[in-house]
């Protein structure tokens, strides 16, 4: 059993949330704002009555106030195909905002908010709630669309790798 010490306890969180397989998504957003994508893990449905999803974001990034000013954001999941989409948009390459959408085909639905093209799926979102929990703003959306689901491997994050489900 590992023990959790006041001094490593983010050390020992971090490791042991590592080994928990997560599914790829590109959150985006689109309006008044701005443009914004960010590569995350932490989403999840919340109820499907009303279809409501919830994101977690890192406050620590300015630029992740766009999507409450927005008021609106989507759920791309990523098929195994997107890997260096996930890597562009979780900064690697150090990418400006328009540099990083110009690596996918992207839509919209009802809200504005960028929806790729080729995720197995996507959620279009309207902004209900928005909280601080310590690192993170938590956003909860309800969902107004989904885009058609496709056919795929999933692109998923365990281990700080990238694998394929």
């Amino acid at each position: 059993m590992l023990t959790i010490h006041p001094d490593t306890e983010r050390t020992a969180f971090r490791e042991a949330m590592s080994h928990v397989a997560s599914a790829v998504c590109l959150v985006t957003t689109d309006g008044a704002a701005g443009r914004r994508g960010v590569t995350v893990t932490a989403v999840c449905s919340v109820s499907d009555d009303p279809p409501t999803m919830l994101v977690c974001l890192n406050h620590a990034s300015a630029a992740n106030a766009r999507f409450e000013r927005n008021g609106v954001f989507a759920v791309n999941v990523l098929a195994d195909r997107s890997e260096r989409l996930a890597r562009a948009f979780a900064g690697e390459g150090k990418l400006e905002v328009e540099e990083r959408f110009a690596h996918g085909r992207w839509r919209s639905l009802v809200t504005g908010a960028p929806v790729l093209e080729d995720a197995l799926v996507s959620f279009d979102c309207r902004l209900e709630d928005a909280r601080t929990v310590a690192t993170h703003r938590i956003l909860v959306g309800r969902v107004v669309a989904v885009g058609e689901p496709m056919h795929g491997s999933s692109l998923v994050y365990r281990a700080r790798r990238y694998h394929f489900l």
